[in-house]
């Protein structure tokens, strides 16, 4: 467990709540040494009855307590959080983003603060299923990158890297990812509706099938390229090959490529507060 550290997380949405849950339930933080500031008294009510943490209206009073403040606000709303924080983030304290596109030079500028870890979780983590992608500003010390990793740790894996624009690749692939996945799912179940299964057979099937191939992949991922299972399932002449002949006609792999440069690219425009072109608009240069 982090010993007398308060953890204060600016905004207190889903992620805040999963991190929450989180660090309570892997013995990482105790809840009376987490603070969740925000707007709405009733959602600071509900997380307090939840979980029996300090919940607070005012960013800034939130701010001043914490050893760890947390940045949890959406991309679009960052910008004026920042600027209510300026000045009331203590000089010792570690700032930890799980904000989208936010890099470290920024919130650094705008907060006047050099002691900045950057974070990319995504959705599973809301059941301590994620994988987070992080790295450090040159400032922050091993003890506090060690405070990081646990933190980051208690709901699912982490990976650390040494490039800053790995977050951004990041965001596109495991950020925004289960997004693609569910997309996916869902294009399978309604399928599966139409071949004439009632839908909650047609989820079912969809849902253990994924999850049993990914769990057979990563007990195998050590010794075996994805291509070989691929292969393991694709008898010639049978019905996986005249699927994935398909698929392959139809521009799969290159509708999957595309996607994830166009959230790359996205994610890139919000670090630099940008609000232009709609993405799909510059997918077609995904190879550039």
């Amino acid at each position: 467990m982090i010993q007398n550290q308060k953890i204060v997380f600016i905004g207190s949405g889903v992620m805040a709540e999963a991190m929450i849950a989180g660090l309570i339930r892997q013995k990482v933080a105790a809840p009376d040494a987490l603070i969740a500031a925000g707007p709405r008294v009733e959602r600071g009510d509900e997380l307090h009855t939840q979980y029996g943490i300090t919940t607070l209206v005012d960013n800034a009073v939130a701010a001043q307590q914490g050893d760890v403040v947390v940045l949890s606000v959406k991309p679009q709303r960052l910008d004026k959080v920042l600027s209510g924080l300026c000045g009331f983030i203590q000089p010792h304290a570690l700032v930890l983003s799980i904000v989208a596109g936010a890099t470290i030079g920024k919130i650094s500028s705008q907060l006047k603060h050099h002691l900045i870890v950057r974070s990319m979780p995504n959705t599973p983590a809301q059941i301590g299923e994620g994988i987070t992608v992080w790295t450090a500003a040159q400032e922050v010390s091993d003890e506090q990158r060690e405070m990081a990793r646990q933190i980051l740790g208690a709901f699912g894996e982490e990976v650390y890297v040494d490039d800053e624009n790995y977050l951004d690749m990041a965001t596109a692939i495991s950020g925004t990812g289960p997004a693609y996945v569910f997309l996916f799912m869902e294009a399978m179940v309604d399928a599966g509706v139409h071949l004439g299964f009632p839908r909650r057979i047609a989820e079912q099937l969809v849902a253990y099938t994924l999850r049993g191939s990914v769990d057979y992949y990563l007990k195998r991922s050590s010794s075996v390229h994805l291509a070989h299972l691929r292969n393991q399932v694709t008898s010639p002449g049978g019905t996986s090959a005249a699927a994935l002949y398909y698929l392959e006609k139809a521009g799969f792999r290159t509708a999957i490529s595309r996607a994830i440069w166009a959230a790359y690219e996205r994610s890139q425009e919000l670090g630099k507060g940008g609000q232009s072109h709609p993405p799909e608009k510059n997918a077609d240069n995904w190879t550039r």
